[in-house]
């Protein structure tokens, strides 16, 4: 298993980001590597950091401003080369079915449930290192 995995976490609102890195912790589950975070406040930071490589999962706020994590998530499926997984945080249960189109890996709501968040993040990140195994 890889020493480190790095999360980008994209969101104008710090209280959300904190929301993330708090619900994570230094590793959502026992059996995936401890996790870097990347964060991001607006959607040039996110084309980026990506642009760079590195970044094992993304984790998109669909209510971002000025951009949603829906349309980046969209975008980035579009324009980045092996683009990393994506769970994308919405608003409400609802709108799982825009998640869907933004071809998003996984969403959950918010706010921040932490066991939910937690599993579902480490889901992802098992998944990447079995494909890039």
């Amino acid at each position: 298993m890889q020493a480190t995995a790095t999360v980008l976490v994209y969101s104008d609102d710090a209280n959300t980001r904190e929301q993330v890195r708090l619900a994570t912790g230094r590793r959502p589950a026992p059996d995936v590597p401890v996790v870097e975070f990347l964060e991001c406040a607006t959607p040039a930071a996110v084309l980026t950091e990506l642009d760079r490589g590195g970044i094992d999962v993304c984790v998109l706020d669909g209510e971002a401003v000025p951009m949603g994590g829906m349309g980046m998530c969209r975008q980035i499926k579009d324009e980045v080369f092996d683009c990393p997984p994506v769970l994308l945080l919405i608003g409400r249960p609802q709108d799982a079915w825009l998640a869907t189109w933004s071809r998003a890996e996984a969403a959950v709501t918010l706010p921040v449930e932490p066991v939910e968040f937690a599993s579902t993040l480490a889901s992802l990140l098992r998944r990447k290192h079995l494909q890039s195994a």
